[in-house]
């Protein structure tokens, strides 16, 4: 059955909602990883143990990854049963909210053990939002994207990502700089509460938004699915496990934005804050464009290639660049932070969507991606406080965290060489089983 056309102009909107929408759930996500590192190990924890504190700040970054699956099971179910829409307004005011409270929370000195339970409450609502919008934009951008550019067009939700850390980077610049007092008082909380503007814009944009073309043609010849993930499991398991495998590249941003930010400012190494974070900065600017370029590349040559280069590349450019920190020549860490983050790992980054969203059908594209990605996110999350760990009790063993990330680059190139190639499938074709046994995705046309 043929697929109406998106109305003129929808994709474009579609990539647009999702671009600012990801942009203020990272910001807001990533605003919370710099302060791990740098902040609330002294606010929200003991002072008197600081290899402790760190620890614990970084484990409250992880939290949040592990609220994640839950999250994409509720989230994934109702998607694919109400909608993209829906669940991409939903998911951009919880993360607006609970990003704002985490602005306003007393802290350890005011009213004790409360606070870091308040923060991890604060850290579980982030989870949860971040759980379905990833996979509800994604979604919505490759359904909405005209035939040959799914690549092109997903790949908004992943710059999208890179704009927020980008954002969220160039705002705890000055934060940084402010005087110890300043900063520990007052100054970490500004960041939290900027997040109110971006919501309240990606909001308007997203209330105007059209729903897809196959999910309105599904739900109208074959009806709403009852019980998705149950299709889900039955029809595509080899798929989710994975996207279970490749979502665990994301172990290489963690690593980088919050691990490495946390080594090269320890009294080992001996960075300043502010120089760090422009590091991250720069490279996250480099992959505001290396993401659709890579992403247009994948919609000409296919996903895997340009999946696999992300993902094996990554394991080899995180050596470089940790030994760079460990070098303290700051040239040096800053043209390895750029090619490792902002040039390599944005090939699988700015893959992954169309990659990912191509192995399922429409009617549990949502569920597929949300669960499959928020599993392998998890573990990702809790790499830092992992990295913390294998560091040992100084934290200055880069190489063994170097080897330990290269480690968790495998499963996802394993996870490529298995999947099909399908970024020449018709988008209504795809995850249809029997399409997939009685045509060559390589030679179909789009």
């Amino acid at each position: 059955m043929s697929v109406p056309a998106a109305p003129v102009g929808q994709p474009r909107k579609a990539a647009l909602a999702a671009w600012i929408g990801s942009a203020l759930e990272y910001y807001d996500f990533f605003i919370y990883g710099s302060a791990a590192a740098l902040i609330f190990p002294d606010v929200f924890f003991d002072e008197s143990d600081p290899a402790t504190a760190t620890l614990l700040s970084l484990a409250t970054f992880g939290v949040a990854y592990a609220a994640r699956p839950v999250g994409a099971l509720f989230l994934g179910h109702y998607g694919d049963k109400l909608g993209r829409k829906k669940i991409m307004v939903f998911t951009l005011i919880l993360m607006g909210v609970s990003t704002f409270l985490i602005g306003c929370l007393p802290t350890r000195d005011q009213v004790g053990t409360l606070a870091p339970v308040l923060l991890v409450l604060c850290r579980v609502l982030q989870g949860i939002s971040a759980a379905g919008e990833q996979a509800s934009a994604n979604s919505m951008t490759l359904e909405h994207a005209p035939p040959g550019r799914r690549g092109f067009f997903t790949s908004f939700t992943l710059s999208g990502t890179q704009g927020g850390q980008l954002l969220a980077t160039l705002v705890f610049i000055p934060i940084a700089a402010l005087p110890e007092d300043q900063l520990m008082s007052w100054g970490w909380r500004v960041p939290f509460w900027l997040s109110v503007g971006v919501a309240v814009v990606g909001f308007v944009i997203r209330r105007k938004l059209e729903e897809t073309p196959v999910f309105a043609q599904q739900t109208v010849s074959e009806g709403v699915v009852r019980m998705p993930l149950a299709i889900l499991m039955r029809e595509h398991w080899a798929d989710v496990l994975r996207v279970v495998a490749g979502a665990l590249i994301a172990s290489v941003s963690t690593i980088f934005t919050v691990w490495s930010l946390s080594y090269a400012t320890s009294d080992s190494v001996g960075m300043s804050r502010s120089s760090m974070l422009w590091v991250g900065a720069l490279a996250n600017l480099v992959a505001l464009g290396a993401i659709p370029l890579w992403a247009t590349l994948s919609d000409r040559v296919g996903r895997r290639p340009v999946y696999l280069i992300g993902a094996a590349g990554s394991a080899v450019a995180m050596f470089a660049y940790l030994w760079a920190i460990s070098t303290a020549s700051y040239a040096l860490i800053l043209v390895l932070g750029i090619v490792a983050f902002g040039v390599v790992y944005s090939a699988a980054n700015g893959v992954w969507p169309s990659f990912y969203g191509e192995m399922f059908s429409t009617r549990v594209r949502l569920s597929g991606m949300a669960i499959g990605t928020q599993i392998g996110f998890a573990v990702a999350g809790f790499a830092v406080t992992f990295a913390a760990r294998i560091a040992g009790p100084d934290g200055d063993n880069w190489s063994a965290v170097a080897l330990f990330t290269a480690a968790l680059c495998v499963p996802p190139v394993i996870a490529v060489l298995t999947a099909r190639e399908t970024h020449t499938v018709p988008t209504e074709r795809l995850g249809d089983r029997a399409f997939r046994e009685t045509a060559q995705p390589e030679k179909v046309s789009a």
